[in-house]
């Protein structure tokens, strides 16, 4: 199968023919291929982990992950011009009307859900309806920035779970927000209202200052008084430790800084793409896949996260499209080898009873979740491919 690529979406891709652009190139038409002999089984339902058969366990409707698996389809439906990719990704709208129509549904990650979905059909068909759908979830979004202390806050807080929830997600900011800066300055363009660019630098600027150490390492989560916006101390949901650095947390960032300097051209999130790139292919020494957190004891024997080095690779590769020829060669170095370490020891797109593409991933090791197919992982891998081979035109 040669893959096509559609002409909205026209991209160039490399003229030099080395081994790991046609390894990187097959990948991505067995990726493609997964995604069309899985449809039937997995229909339009949206998986959420994978379990130990590598058949998916699926998302609820208001799921933070619930646009992942739509977000490859769009990708395969750019790539391919395949109406049936199209129609599969477009079934989907109608749980992001019902993300929109549950208040209690909607969190910080409504950039996640929103760009990969209904931002990718506004950019991939015109159709009116998802640009609405997106504006209105770019809005939501904006309500939770918090101007006293420059933050988007993360999470809710729950009535039924009293006042330990408040206490613990008023004021709250974590890592992966970062990512979902892209619909707050997708919807800055479409509109002009500066509100969306403010809000989303000022998130930026309030991660650089507190989440990323000074050792270029970074907190998963920081707190800020929710009155006042005082700075109070980092701490970690998912991470080993509150002083420990969270592999998925640090591949987070890489992304979302590098995706905030290519939109607003500011170098100084581009210098922190850097510094925290460089930090990450330190700290993960020889390994072919990142451990899930590079402060875990005993790290030769602690799960890897095949997620983390995705994002990361995707990251990477953005961050050498905005540097000179030079620093870019070396970038592309590290990130061509994050992608070696995901194929080698992590590729399921050949195992024909797998419904994912990425084994051992690390969802949430506290809880008991790793080892196992994550769609985030998935996507970022279709993602990282892409940018790998000369795409850069993606739904954020």
């Amino acid at each position: 199968m040669k893959i096509e690529t559609s002409s909205y979406f026209a991209a160039s891709v490399p003229a030099a023919a080395t081994s790991h652009v046609d390894r990187h190139q097959a990948a991505l038409v067995r990726s493609i291929e997964k995604l069309r002999t899985t449809m039937p089984i997995i229909g339009i339902r949206n998986p959420k982990i994978g379990l130990s058969d590598n058949s998916w366990a699926y998302c609820s409707p208001y799921d933070w992950v619930v646009s992942f698996h739509a977000g490859q389809l769009w990708l395969a439906s750019q790539l391919t011009g395949d109406p049936t990719f199209l129609n599969a990704a477009r079934a989907r709208r109608s749980i992001f009307r019902g993300i929109l129509a549950h208040r209690r549904a909607q969190d910080h990650d409504l950039g996640f859900q929103f760009s990969l979905s209904c931002v990718a059909e506004w950019l991939m068909t015109g159709e009116k309806e998802p640009r609405a759908l997106a504006l209105e979830a770019a809005n939501l979004l904006l309500g939770r920035y918090r101007p006293e202390g420059r933050y988007l806050q993360a999470w809710n807080a729950q009535p039924a779970h009293g006042s330990m929830r408040a206490d613990f997600a008023n004021g709250r900011i974590i890592a992966d927000t970062m990512q979902n800066l892209a619909l707050l300055y997708w919807a800055y363009g479409e509109t002009g209202r500066a509100d969306f660019r403010e809000a989303a630098d000022g998130h930026a600027d309030t991660t650089l200052k507190h989440l990323v150490r000074d050792d270029d390492t970074s907190f998963h989560t920081f707190l800020f008084d929710p009155s006042t916006g005082e700075a109070l101390r980092g701490e970690t949901h998912q991470g080993h430790a509150d002083g420990s650095c969270w592999s998925r947390g640090q591949a987070w960032l890489i992304h979302g800084f590098a995706q905030c300097a290519r939109v607003t051209g500011n170098r100084t999130y581009l210098d922190a793409a850097r510094r925290l790139a460089a930090k990450a292919e330190q700290l993960m020494g020889s390994d072919l896949v990142p451990v899930w957190d590079y402060d875990v004891p005993n790290p030769k024997n602690a799960p890897r996260d095949s997620s983390a080095g995705a994002i990361m690779a995707a990251g990477i590769y953005m961050l050498a499209d905005q540097c000179d020829v030079d620093e870019a060669q070396a970038w592309r170095g590290f990130a061509d080898r994050l992608i070696a370490g995901l194929l080698d020891t992590c590729d399921l797109t050949e195992d024909p009873t797998a419904l994912g593409l990425l084994a051992h991933g690390a969802a949430h090791v506290g809880s008991g979740y790793s080892d196992t197919m994550l769609p985030y992982g998935d996507y970022y891998f279709m993602e990282a491919l892409m940018r790998s081979l000369g795409h850069t035109q993606f739904f954020w």
